[in-house]
């Protein structure tokens, strides 16, 4: 970085990192951790969402996840936050809490409560706990920011950056939650 507003790093974490800072950067770059949810279940369904094409909010599995994150923990002092690019849930403990209606597809969940966790440090250098649980299936798991997941989720930023700033979509890839997906007819129509 030179003075305060100009970058000139081509690096997609340093971006994102100067654009949650609120410096100028010539080219914006911002994350979100659905994105990185997505990244992890899908390139396809990143570059599609990226291109502000609204899935289908009535799918029965949208509805099931939103009902799920709405409902668990309410009674336990759940609350969400908003800062910058990501909004998520915090338990009264302090810890960030990712609520997921299964366990099929944890590691997405996994690597979007770490950049939760890696956002909060970075931007905000408030290093937190997390804990990402399945209340349907009674399962909890504490994940922390470890050097392993801090360099996973960097790599992954770097990877986000690259399917979304292509100009076409990744090739669909028959998936076995396809039949699941609520961009399903974007992909298989």
């Amino acid at each position: 970085m030179t003075e305060r507003g100009a970058s000139s790093t081509d690096d997609p974490v340093d971006r994102l990192l100067a654009t949650a800072r609120g410096d100028a950067v010539e080219d914006p770059f911002r994350v979100t951790g659905v994105m990185m949810q997505y990244y992890h279940v899908c390139e396809r369904e990143l570059w599609l969402a990226s291109r502000n094409l609204e899935i289908d909010r009535e799918n029965v599995n949208v509805v099931r996840g939103t009902r799920v994150d709405e409902s668990a923990y309410a009674d336990r002092g759940k609350r969400n936050l908003r800062f910058g690019m990501i909004s998520l849930d915090l338990l009264d403990d302090g810890r960030v809490i990712e609520i997921k209606p299964s366990s099929s597809l944890e590691e997405p969940a996994r690597m979007q409560l770490s950049y939760y966790l890696w956002y909060l440090d970075r931007v905000a250098g408030v290093e937190r706990e997390g804990v990402l649980a399945h209340p349907t299936e009674r399962q909890r798991e504490s994940v922390e920011l470890s050097s392993e997941r801090v360099e996973k989720v960097e790599r992954a930023i770097r990877g986000i950056h690259q399917v979304v700033t292509a100009d076409s979509p990744p090739s669909a890839e028959e998936k076995p939650y396809c039949e699941s997906c609520a961009y399903h007819d974007l992909c298989w129509c």
